[in-house]
């Protein structure tokens, strides 16, 4: 008959306090009170679940108990040790807290801690979860484990001690269980292997014991689960195959084609981890692991146990893409996007809009970095290593005065020290070449116009109709008072637009040419030519009219003899 599995969790609980490992306070505590005989009626461990509290437990119930003992260090052979190993000893009896509930099962331990040992040393009551425990039970054993008999010890294990009554606390020696580290998980896991002569990678290894949080039982339960998939060789791959995992990797693809601007390939790749069979939730969190880890790693951090990845996976292109800042505001809108994920239409819609989001990362500007800068700036200025210059004049769409308001504004006197010293005119821009705007100029300032998102400022730009220029300065002349309205109130726009052009700054004036042939027709009809464009033409039977009109309404008028004023004489006289 084979003998029957035993999962590795069972297989590799600890015998003895030497075996138990990442709680080195607990072992020498319990050690140096076991061996100086100062053992206390009530004990209460609390810590992570998978930890070692149910195990120290036993431990300490056997070092008690060791027909050598109480010893620190049990022999395992004794009938006693072997019993409290296999779970039959009579007098270790280990109670489950989330099932014995009620106050009427904390009454008959009250009435059998009144019996003595049967056969060890000490009575002893393992609870485990006490926590679960009602306040009625709790309040019935507040007087056996304050003054209990001699030969009674209680051991209590919670992993939620805040829910563990103060007045319990009181009354019983507290400690407390740590999270265990990964290189030591990792260690405890190779030497699993090594047992069973199955193969593992050690990157294996590090995810197994990455995803068991600082359990020890969890990364043992990963660990047969694992090796059940993986046959005589644990690899990566494999565990990222089988179940179903993104990966580091995976994620740093994704969000390398993200800040590439590549919209097609980061949906490409998102398709493939969903048809793969990785979950929305496992996306997620791989994506804050990874970014997690990024800024980590751009803090300075260069241990892979609190990165929780190998250095050699750290995509260095990404991290300097990115600044600290960037980073953190990539975490949290992952974290965001989880806390959000439960009331969401469909889980890979929000995955595929962040992504598509994070291409602006490297564009993001936090107010600690601008200040940061300014301050960059003003240093620079005060060690003369930045130097500020005069801006160029800047492009002005205004329409100049009139000669009559020029007469009326006279300019002020120019008072000279010296009559015959005269100034030079500073010009309005400086180039190399001279610079010249002409109407086929107008093509390309439109053209900047639509890509800035301005189409009626491009179309506007289109209906000059010609351009002077007068000691370096441009002034461009319209009929239409439509487009000169237009670019005066998009005058912003065509700043940007000549400069982006050109790369000058010259001076630019707009200027309304009014069309004095259409004053004689109607207001209706001018409104409807500024609002529209154009031009108005009339037929020939309303020239003909007009042209009678006229010939009637400025006809001279005869005037007599006194005025010396004499008509001019009709055809017909």
């Amino acid at each position: 008959m084979a003998a029957s599995y035993e999962v590795t969790a069972t297989r590799k609980r600890p015998q003895d306090f030497d075996r138990l490992v990442g709680q080195e306070f607990v072992v020498s505590t319990l050690e140096n009170a076991i061996s100086e005989n100062r053992i206390a009626h009530a004990y209460l461990f609390s810590g992570p679940r998978g930890v070692g509290k149910t195990s120290s437990a036993r431990l300490l119930a056997k070092a008690l108990n060791c027909e050598k003992g109480p010893t620190a260090h049990p022999c395992g052979t004794c009938d006693s040790c072997r019993a409290i190993a296999q779970g039959k000893a009579v007098d270790v009896i280990e109670i489950d807290g989330a099932s014995n509930t009620s106050v009427n099962d904390i009454r008959a331990i009250k009435e059998e801690v009144m019996y003595p040992p049967q056969s060890s040393r000490y009575k002893i009551y393992i609870i485990d979860e006490v926590h679960m425990l009602s306040t009625s039970a709790f309040n019935a054993l507040l007087k056996t484990i304050e003054e209990p008999p001699e030969y009674i010890i209680f051991i209590f294990a919670t992993t939620e001690l805040q829910k563990v009554p103060a007045t319990i606390r009181s009354r019983c020696q507290q400690f407390r269980f740590n999270l265990i580290s990964q290189d030591l998980i990792i260690s405890c896991l190779r030497s699993a292997a090594e047992d069973l002569s199955i193969e593992a990678d050690e990157d294996a290894l590090f995810w197994i014991a990455k995803e068991s949080t600082g359990s020890m039982r969890d990364a043992y339960t990963l660990f047969d689960q694992v090796a059940a998939f993986s046959g005589n060789h644990i690899t990566l791959d494999k565990i990222r195959e089988k179940l179903s995992i993104a990966g580091f990797s995976a994620i740093a693809g994704i969000i390398r084609k993200t800040l590439m601007k590549d919209s097609a390939g980061t949906i490409e790749a998102i398709s493939s981890l969903f048809s793969s069979g990785v979950s929305a939730d496992r996306i997620i969190k791989d994506s804050a692991e990874f970014f997690r880890t990024l800024m980590l790693y751009k803090a300075g951090i260069k241990r892979p146990d609190i990165l929780g990845s190998a250095l050699s996976d750290i995509p260095d292109d990404i991290a300097a893409m990115l600044s600290e800042e960037q980073i953190e505001a990539g975490l949290k809108a992952v974290l965001d996007l989880y806390r959000d994920l439960r009331y969401s239409l469909s889980p890979r819609f929000e995955i595929e809009l962040l992504f598509l989001r994070m291409s602006a990362l490297p564009d993001l500007v936090t107010p600690s970095s601008l200040v940061r800068k300014l301050e960059e700036m003003k240093k620079g200025v005060a060690e003369g290593s930045i130097v500020v210059s005069e801006p160029k004049a800047r492009v002005r769409i205004e329409a100049p005065k009139t000669e009559t308001e020029e007469k009326a504004t006279p300019a002020p006197p120019e008072v000279k020290d010296d009559p015959e010293e005269e100034e030079e005119e500073t010009p309005p821009f400086q180039s190399e070449e001279a610079f010249s705007l002409t109407m086929d100029s107008l093509g390309e300032i439109a053209s900047a116009l639509l890509k800035m998102g301005k189409a009626a400022s491009s179309r506007f730009i289109m209906s000059i109709e010609r351009i002077e220029e007068k000691d370096g300065a441009f002034t461009l002349i319209t009929s239409k008072p439509l487009a000169y309205n237009g670019l005066r109130n998009d005058s912003k726009s065509i700043e940007k637009a000549v400069a982006a052009v050109f790369g000058e700054n010259p001076r630019i004036f707009l200027r309304l040419e009014e069309n004095r042939e259409e004053e004689e027709f109607s207001e209706q009809m001018k409104s409807l030519k500024a609002f529209f464009g154009g031009s108005i033409i009339r037929t020939k039977k309303e020239e003909k009219e007009t042209k009678e009109s006229n010939v009637s309404q400025y006809k001279p008028v005869r005037a007599d003899e006194d005025n010396g004023l004499y008509p001019e004489p009709d055809e017909d006289d």
